[in-house]
Protein backbone atom coordinates (compact mmCIF):
# COMPACT_ATOMS: atom_id res chain seq x y z
CA UNK A 1 0.00 0.00 0.00
CA UNK A 2 2.78 2.53 1.22
CA UNK A 3 4.52 1.68 -2.86
CA UNK A 4 1.61 2.88 -4.47
CA UNK A 5 1.27 5.92 -2.43
CA UNK A 6 4.69 6.66 -2.83
CA UNK A 7 4.40 6.02 -6.57
CA UNK A 8 1.41 8.18 -6.93
CA UNK A 9 3.17 11.26 -5.37
CA UNK A 10 6.07 10.72 -7.24
CA UNK A 11 3.97 10.70 -10.43
CA UNK A 12 2.47 14.18 -9.19
CA UNK A 13 5.56 16.24 -8.46
CA UNK A 14 7.11 15.39 -11.35
CA UNK A 15 7.17 17.13 -14.58
CA UNK A 16 7.11 15.97 -18.39
CA UNK A 17 10.22 17.43 -20.79
CA UNK A 18 7.70 17.30 -23.89
CA UNK A 19 11.00 18.36 -26.24
CA UNK A 20 10.68 18.51 -29.12
CA UNK A 21 7.34 17.64 -31.53
CA UNK A 22 8.57 15.84 -33.99
CA UNK A 23 8.03 12.75 -36.03
CA UNK A 24 9.38 9.48 -33.38
CA UNK A 25 11.95 8.79 -35.95
CA UNK A 26 13.77 11.84 -36.05
CA UNK A 27 15.05 11.53 -32.74
CA UNK A 28 17.48 9.52 -33.13
CA UNK A 29 18.51 12.27 -35.56
CA UNK A 30 17.97 14.95 -32.77
CA UNK A 31 20.17 13.00 -30.22
CA UNK A 32 23.06 12.79 -32.60
CA UNK A 33 23.23 16.21 -33.22
CA UNK A 34 23.01 17.27 -30.01
CA UNK A 35 25.70 14.71 -29.06
CA UNK A 36 27.90 16.25 -31.73
CA UNK A 37 27.37 19.81 -30.72
CA UNK A 38 27.91 18.48 -27.15
CA UNK A 39 31.21 17.08 -28.09
CA UNK A 40 32.32 20.54 -30.12
CA UNK A 41 31.27 22.46 -26.81
CA UNK A 42 33.25 20.11 -24.72
CA UNK A 43 36.78 20.15 -26.97
CA UNK A 44 36.40 23.68 -28.07
CA UNK A 45 35.79 25.12 -24.25
CA UNK A 46 38.23 22.24 -22.07
CA UNK A 47 40.78 22.72 -24.93
CA UNK A 48 40.33 26.77 -24.37
CA UNK A 49 40.95 26.80 -20.83
CA UNK A 50 43.79 23.90 -21.27
CA UNK A 51 45.69 26.59 -23.51
CA UNK A 52 45.05 29.68 -21.44
CA UNK A 53 46.13 28.20 -18.24
CA UNK A 54 49.72 26.45 -19.69
CA UNK A 55 51.10 28.90 -21.77
CA UNK A 56 52.35 31.91 -19.62
CA UNK A 57 51.78 34.48 -22.42
CA UNK A 58 48.65 34.03 -22.22
CA UNK A 59 48.18 35.10 -18.52
CA UNK A 60 46.41 38.45 -18.71
CA UNK A 61 43.26 39.91 -17.32
CA UNK A 62 41.78 39.31 -21.04
CA UNK A 63 42.29 35.42 -21.07
CA UNK A 64 41.41 35.07 -17.16
CA UNK A 65 38.24 36.64 -18.39
CA UNK A 66 38.22 34.67 -21.30
CA UNK A 67 38.96 31.47 -19.57
CA UNK A 68 35.93 32.03 -17.29
CA UNK A 69 33.87 32.11 -20.15
CA UNK A 70 34.86 28.82 -21.38
CA UNK A 71 34.13 27.60 -17.84
CA UNK A 72 30.85 29.46 -17.26
CA UNK A 73 29.79 28.02 -21.52
CA UNK A 74 31.02 24.94 -20.54
CA UNK A 75 28.75 23.75 -17.27
CA UNK A 76 25.21 25.85 -18.12
CA UNK A 77 25.38 23.59 -21.79
CA UNK A 78 26.12 20.71 -19.56
CA UNK A 79 23.40 21.52 -17.32
CA UNK A 80 20.73 21.19 -20.20
CA UNK A 81 22.17 19.11 -23.11
CA UNK A 82 22.46 15.72 -21.49
CA UNK A 83 18.97 15.96 -19.52
CA UNK A 84 17.93 16.55 -23.03
CA UNK A 85 19.99 13.58 -25.15
CA UNK A 86 18.37 11.61 -22.38
CA UNK A 87 14.94 12.35 -22.93
CA UNK A 88 14.98 11.33 -26.49
CA UNK A 89 15.17 7.99 -25.92
CA UNK A 90 13.03 7.99 -22.67
CA UNK A 91 9.54 7.02 -22.83
CA UNK A 92 8.17 9.03 -19.85
CA UNK A 93 10.60 11.99 -20.90
CA UNK A 94 9.86 12.85 -16.78
CA UNK A 95 11.95 14.78 -14.62
CA UNK A 96 11.46 15.56 -11.23
CA UNK A 97 10.20 18.61 -9.02
CA UNK A 98 13.63 18.84 -7.27
CA UNK A 99 15.58 17.95 -10.72
CA UNK A 100 13.76 20.87 -12.61
CA UNK A 101 14.47 22.96 -10.16
CA UNK A 102 18.39 22.30 -9.56
CA UNK A 103 18.16 22.65 -13.33
CA UNK A 104 16.55 25.91 -13.63
CA UNK A 105 18.59 27.31 -10.44
CA UNK A 106 21.76 26.63 -12.07
CA UNK A 107 20.81 27.69 -15.98
CA UNK A 108 19.82 31.03 -14.65
CA UNK A 109 23.29 31.69 -12.27
CA UNK A 110 25.32 30.72 -15.18
CA UNK A 111 23.32 33.12 -17.86
CA UNK A 112 23.32 36.26 -15.63
CA UNK A 113 26.78 35.28 -14.70
CA UNK A 114 27.95 34.90 -18.31
CA UNK A 115 26.07 38.47 -18.95
CA UNK A 116 28.31 40.55 -16.33
CA UNK A 117 31.27 38.93 -17.30
CA UNK A 118 30.58 40.03 -20.86
CA UNK A 119 30.41 43.48 -19.19
CA UNK A 120 33.35 43.00 -17.73
CA UNK A 121 35.48 41.72 -20.50
CA UNK A 122 33.42 44.85 -22.52
CA UNK A 123 35.58 47.29 -19.57
CA UNK A 124 38.76 45.47 -19.84
CA UNK A 125 38.84 46.47 -23.96
CA UNK A 126 37.88 49.97 -22.80
CA UNK A 127 40.68 50.06 -20.66
CA UNK A 128 43.27 48.52 -22.69
CA UNK A 129 42.33 50.50 -25.69
CA UNK A 130 41.32 54.00 -24.02
CA UNK A 131 44.00 54.03 -21.36
CA UNK A 132 46.88 51.79 -22.52
CA UNK A 133 49.86 53.34 -20.44
CA UNK A 134 47.89 52.39 -17.16
CA UNK A 135 46.38 48.98 -18.29
CA UNK A 136 48.75 46.99 -16.07
CA UNK A 137 47.90 49.25 -13.10
CA UNK A 138 43.99 49.41 -13.30
CA UNK A 139 43.04 46.41 -14.73
CA UNK A 140 45.19 44.85 -11.74
CA UNK A 141 44.84 40.84 -10.46
CA UNK A 142 42.34 41.97 -7.94
CA UNK A 143 39.96 43.66 -10.03
CA UNK A 144 40.22 40.84 -12.66
CA UNK A 145 39.07 38.27 -9.25
CA UNK A 146 36.66 40.99 -7.94
CA UNK A 147 34.51 41.03 -11.31
CA UNK A 148 35.04 37.73 -11.60
CA UNK A 149 33.64 37.05 -8.52
CA UNK A 150 31.33 39.75 -8.81
CA UNK A 151 29.32 38.03 -12.00
CA UNK A 152 28.99 34.45 -9.97
CA UNK A 153 28.01 36.34 -7.01
CA UNK A 154 25.25 38.23 -9.29
CA UNK A 155 24.19 35.31 -10.90
CA UNK A 156 23.42 33.46 -7.80
CA UNK A 157 21.24 36.38 -6.25
CA UNK A 158 19.48 36.48 -9.39
CA UNK A 159 18.57 32.97 -9.46
CA UNK A 160 18.02 32.39 -5.81
CA UNK A 161 15.44 35.13 -6.47
CA UNK A 162 13.83 33.50 -9.93
CA UNK A 163 13.89 30.54 -8.79
CA UNK A 164 11.97 30.78 -5.73
CA UNK A 165 9.45 32.87 -7.40
CA UNK A 166 8.90 30.47 -9.93
CA UNK A 167 8.84 26.98 -7.70
CA UNK A 168 6.01 28.55 -5.17
CA UNK A 169 3.31 29.18 -8.21
CA UNK A 170 0.90 26.62 -8.13
CA UNK A 171 1.02 23.92 -11.22
CA UNK A 172 -1.66 22.53 -13.40
CA UNK A 173 -2.50 19.11 -12.83
CA UNK A 174 -0.99 18.38 -16.71
CA UNK A 175 2.58 19.37 -15.55
CA UNK A 176 3.70 19.00 -19.06
CA UNK A 177 6.53 21.43 -19.70
CA UNK A 178 6.49 22.04 -23.97
CA UNK A 179 10.26 22.70 -23.62
CA UNK A 180 13.16 20.63 -23.64
CA UNK A 181 14.59 21.72 -20.39
CA UNK A 182 13.06 23.98 -17.61
CA UNK A 183 12.91 27.53 -18.55
CA UNK A 184 10.64 30.22 -16.79
CA UNK A 185 8.54 30.71 -20.17
CA UNK A 186 7.43 27.01 -20.25
CA UNK A 187 6.93 26.60 -16.96
CA UNK A 188 4.91 29.89 -16.64
CA UNK A 189 2.52 28.32 -19.46
CA UNK A 190 1.53 25.16 -16.45
CA UNK A 191 0.85 27.60 -13.81
CA UNK A 192 -2.62 27.94 -12.37
CA UNK A 193 -2.26 30.88 -11.10
CA UNK A 194 -2.77 34.97 -12.05
CA UNK A 195 0.66 35.93 -13.42
CA UNK A 196 0.49 39.35 -13.97
CA UNK A 197 1.89 40.63 -10.55
CA UNK A 198 4.53 37.56 -10.82
CA UNK A 199 5.58 38.44 -14.62
CA UNK A 200 6.13 42.44 -13.69
CA UNK A 201 8.06 41.63 -10.88
CA UNK A 202 9.88 39.04 -12.74
CA UNK A 203 10.20 41.74 -15.61
CA UNK A 204 11.65 44.55 -13.06
CA UNK A 205 14.00 42.17 -11.59
CA UNK A 206 15.99 40.81 -14.91
CA UNK A 207 15.81 44.36 -15.98
CA UNK A 208 17.83 45.53 -12.72
CA UNK A 209 19.99 42.80 -13.71
CA UNK A 210 20.21 43.21 -17.42
CA UNK A 211 19.71 47.00 -17.83
CA UNK A 212 23.35 47.37 -16.02
CA UNK A 213 25.58 45.11 -17.94
CA UNK A 214 24.47 46.43 -21.89
CA UNK A 215 24.76 49.70 -20.61
CA UNK A 216 28.62 49.13 -19.62
CA UNK A 217 28.66 47.48 -22.52
CA UNK A 218 27.49 50.50 -24.64
CA UNK A 219 29.30 53.11 -22.98
CA UNK A 220 32.53 50.64 -23.45
CA UNK A 221 32.03 50.88 -27.14
CA UNK A 222 31.04 54.01 -27.33
CA UNK A 223 34.22 55.27 -26.06
CA UNK A 224 36.69 52.67 -27.80
CA UNK A 225 35.06 53.79 -31.33
CA UNK A 226 35.54 57.30 -30.11
CA UNK A 227 39.53 56.50 -29.67
CA UNK A 228 39.76 54.35 -32.69
CA UNK A 229 38.68 57.09 -34.81
CA UNK A 230 41.56 59.35 -33.51
CA UNK A 231 43.63 56.80 -34.22
CA UNK A 232 45.82 57.54 -38.26
CA UNK A 233 47.15 54.42 -39.10
CA UNK A 234 45.52 51.41 -40.93
CA UNK A 235 47.57 49.30 -38.32
CA UNK A 236 45.80 50.59 -35.09
CA UNK A 237 42.59 50.23 -36.78
CA UNK A 238 43.11 46.89 -37.78
CA UNK A 239 44.47 46.01 -34.26
CA UNK A 240 42.13 48.04 -32.22
CA UNK A 241 39.51 45.93 -34.83
CA UNK A 242 40.49 42.86 -34.23
CA UNK A 243 41.15 43.41 -30.28
CA UNK A 244 37.26 43.77 -30.00
CA UNK A 245 35.50 42.10 -32.85
CA UNK A 246 35.34 38.46 -31.10
CA UNK A 247 33.93 40.03 -28.04
CA UNK A 248 31.45 42.03 -30.01
CA UNK A 249 30.17 38.61 -32.41
CA UNK A 250 29.56 36.77 -28.68
CA UNK A 251 27.85 39.49 -27.48
CA UNK A 252 25.76 40.33 -30.49
CA UNK A 253 24.95 36.14 -30.82
CA UNK A 254 23.96 35.91 -27.15
CA UNK A 255 22.14 38.61 -26.65
CA UNK A 256 20.14 38.90 -29.65
CA UNK A 257 18.71 35.20 -29.03
CA UNK A 258 17.80 36.15 -25.68
CA UNK A 259 16.37 39.13 -26.17
CA UNK A 260 14.22 37.74 -29.23
CA UNK A 261 13.19 34.29 -26.58
CA UNK A 262 12.09 35.94 -23.39
CA UNK A 263 11.03 39.72 -25.13
CA UNK A 264 8.92 38.65 -28.14
CA UNK A 265 4.97 37.42 -27.65
CA UNK A 266 4.82 33.82 -25.91
CA UNK A 267 2.64 32.75 -29.08
CA UNK A 268 4.98 30.27 -30.76
CA UNK A 269 6.37 27.54 -28.57
CA UNK A 270 8.58 25.63 -31.29
CA UNK A 271 9.69 29.02 -32.60
CA UNK A 272 11.35 29.59 -28.77
CA UNK A 273 12.81 25.79 -28.51
CA UNK A 274 14.66 26.66 -31.74
CA UNK A 275 15.82 29.94 -30.18
CA UNK A 276 16.76 28.45 -27.23
CA UNK A 277 19.00 26.17 -28.45
CA UNK A 278 21.35 29.02 -29.72
CA UNK A 279 22.04 30.24 -26.58
CA UNK A 280 21.93 26.90 -24.76
CA UNK A 281 24.47 24.92 -26.73
CA UNK A 282 25.40 27.05 -30.01
CA UNK A 283 26.68 29.97 -28.87
CA UNK A 284 28.88 27.98 -25.98
CA UNK A 285 30.00 26.01 -29.61
CA UNK A 286 30.91 29.02 -31.40
CA UNK A 287 32.51 31.27 -28.45
CA UNK A 288 35.98 29.09 -28.42
CA UNK A 289 35.82 28.98 -32.29
CA UNK A 290 35.28 32.85 -32.38
CA UNK A 291 38.22 33.77 -29.72
CA UNK A 292 40.83 30.55 -31.27
CA UNK A 293 40.26 31.24 -35.20
CA UNK A 294 40.27 35.67 -34.96
CA UNK A 295 43.27 35.53 -32.22
CA UNK A 296 46.77 34.98 -33.03
CA UNK A 297 47.77 34.73 -29.42
CA UNK A 298 45.54 31.67 -29.06
CA UNK A 299 46.40 30.01 -32.50
CA UNK A 300 50.29 30.23 -31.26
CA UNK A 301 49.99 28.95 -28.13
CA UNK A 302 47.59 26.00 -29.57
CA UNK A 303 50.31 25.48 -32.20
CA UNK A 304 53.18 25.32 -29.36
CA UNK A 305 50.82 23.07 -27.18
CA UNK A 306 50.20 20.55 -30.47
CA UNK A 307 54.14 20.36 -30.95
CA UNK A 308 55.29 19.93 -27.49
CA UNK A 309 52.61 16.93 -27.64
CA UNK A 310 54.01 15.19 -30.90
CA UNK A 311 57.35 15.53 -29.44
CA UNK A 312 55.84 13.45 -26.38
CA UNK A 313 54.54 11.07 -28.48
Amino acid sequence: MSDKGTSNHSEETDFILVGFRVHPALHILLFLLFLLVYAMILLGNVGMMTIIMTDPRLNTPMYFFLGNLSFIDLFYSSVIAPNAMINFWSESKSISFAGCLIQFFLFAIFMVAEGFLLAAMAYDRFIAICNPLLYSVQMSTRLCIQLVAGSYFCGCISSVLQTSMTFILPFCASRAIDHFFCDIRPLQRISCSDLFIYRMISFSLSSVITLPTIIIIIVSYIYIVSTVLKIHSSEGHKKAFSTCSSHLGVVSVLYGTVFFTYLTPDRFPELSKVTSLCYTLVTPMLNPLIYSLRNKDVKGALKKLLEMKNTIL
